[in-house]
């Protein structure tokens, strides 16, 4: 298994292409803010073939690059339907106050090819299969994709901005919900093996079980103790 990852763009969102090993065909996780570069350089050093871009959810931080990589590859993108909208409106999800100063001027909408994300589903791109799971909170459309545990890997779960290293995704813009939030945190993240790798939107990598032992909202959301915590202002 290959998994190369990089940060792109003003909030250092974490762009990953994955592939069986080099040489082979890839998906492309979250190409975002100014990712374009990153995502060529790094498929010309592992002599990668894309096969489909996949989005955690439609904040621009995550998308911004999404159709000139589609473009460029003639790959579709999948994301959720209820984020799908953001990638041809990103300012009724962030606002432009938010977005315009550090990112600038923008090429926003869809890729001419859109597939949509379903709950549960099992997307079977370049020899592997992803495990869609909804996760709802930071946006309405977020989602989570999960590598079963293979001979050479463990299980990973891409977790985009519902779960960092020591903390969660922000919910105080457009369609964000803390007690969703929580909600998913509970039904997607607590039932893994301590031994998934967490590869998230921003920032470093983790395992379930030091989030498990560390995170205070997973923690919060492990004990029962509804959503008294206060959301982190973390990325976008």
């Amino acid at each position: 298994m290959l998994i190369a990852g990089f940060p792109a763009g003003a909030w250092g969102t974490n762009c990953y292409l994955v592939a069986p090993a080099a040489g082979e065909e890839c998906v492309i996780i979250d190409p975002g803010h100014q990712a374009t570069q990153g995502v060529e350089e790094t498929l010309k050093k592992h002599r990668l073939k894309p096969v489909a871009v996949v989005l955690t959810h439609g904040h621009i931080d995550h998308c911004a690059s999404v159709v000139p990589v589609c473009g460029a590859h003639d790959v579709p993108a999948w994301v959720h339907p209820e984020d799908r909208y953001m990638m041809s409106d990103p300012e009724k999800a962030i606002g432009r106050a938010f977005g315009a100063q550090l990112m600038g001027d923008l090429t926003v909408g869809e890729p001419d090819d859109v597939k949509e994300l379903t709950d549960g589903a099992k997307l079977t791109l370049a020899g592997m299969e992803l495990i869609v799971s909804h996760a709802p909170g930071h946006t309405r459309g977020s989602v989570t994709f999960g590598l079963p545990e293979a001979e050479d890997i463990p299980p990973i779960l891409f977790s985009g901005d519902l779960l960092f290293a020591g903390s969660v995704g922000r919910t105080d813009l457009p369609g964000g919900s803390h007690a969703e939030l929580l909600e998913s945190l509970g039904r997607v993240c607590l039932p893994l093996d301590d031994s998934t790798v967490v590869l998230s939107g921003h920032g470093s990598q983790t395992t379930i079980g030091q989030e498990r032992a560390t995170n205070p909202y997973l923690r919060q959301v492990a004990a029962g103790q509804g959503e008294h915590t206060a959301s982190p202002r973390r990325g976008m």
